[in-house]
C-alpha cells in the first residue's frame, strides 16, 4: 500500500514539474547513479547500468539536438552536442577501465547541468 502511494506522489509531483525541472532530475539521477556506481567497480554488471543509463539520458539529448522543432542557437546546439561526445568518449573508456575516478568527469558534467537548469532564467548573477 505504502509503495502505491508513493508511486502516486510521484507520478502527481512528475506532472506538475516543468521540462527544465524533469531535465534537472534526470541530470541529478545519473551523477546520483554513477556516484554509487564508483562503489561498484569490482560489480561490473551494476556498474555498467549505471553507465548505461548515463548513456541513455544523453543519447536522448543528442536525438533532440538535431530535431528540426529544437529552436536553440546553433552555437548552442553545437556545444551541446559537443560536450555529449565528450560523454560518449569517457563512458566508453570507463566502462573499459572500470576505475571510478573515470566516472567524475561525468558526474561533474551531470551535476553542473542540473544546477544550471535549476536556476530560473534571469536569476543567473553575473560576475
Amino acid at each position: 500500500m505504502a509503495n502505491e502511494q508513493l508511486n502516486a506522489y510521484q507520478r502527481t509531483q512528475q506532472a506538475t514539474l516543468t521540462g527544465r525541472e524533469l531535465e534537472a532530475m534526470a541530470f541529478t539521477r545519473a551523477a546520483l547513479k554513477l556516484e554509487d556506481a564508483k562503489q561498484l567497480i569490482d560489480k561490473p554488471i551494476e556498474f555498467g547500468k549505471a553507465l548505461r543509463f548515463n548513456h541513455l539520458l544523453w543519447t536522448i539529448i543528442q536525438a533532440n539536438i538535431v530535431e528540426p522543432e529544437n529552436l536553440l542557437p546553433p552555437e548552442l546546439k553545437a556545444n551541446i552536442m559537443s560536450l555529449s561526445i565528450f560523454v560518449d568518449k569517457q563512458t566508453a573508456k570507463a566502462l573499459h577501465t572500470r576505475n571510478g575516478a573515470d566516472l567524475d568527469a561525468l558526474i561533474n558534467i551531470n551535476r553542473n547541468l542540473a544546477a544550471g537548469l535549476r536556476t530560473k532564467v534571469g536569476e543567473a548573477s553575473v560576475g
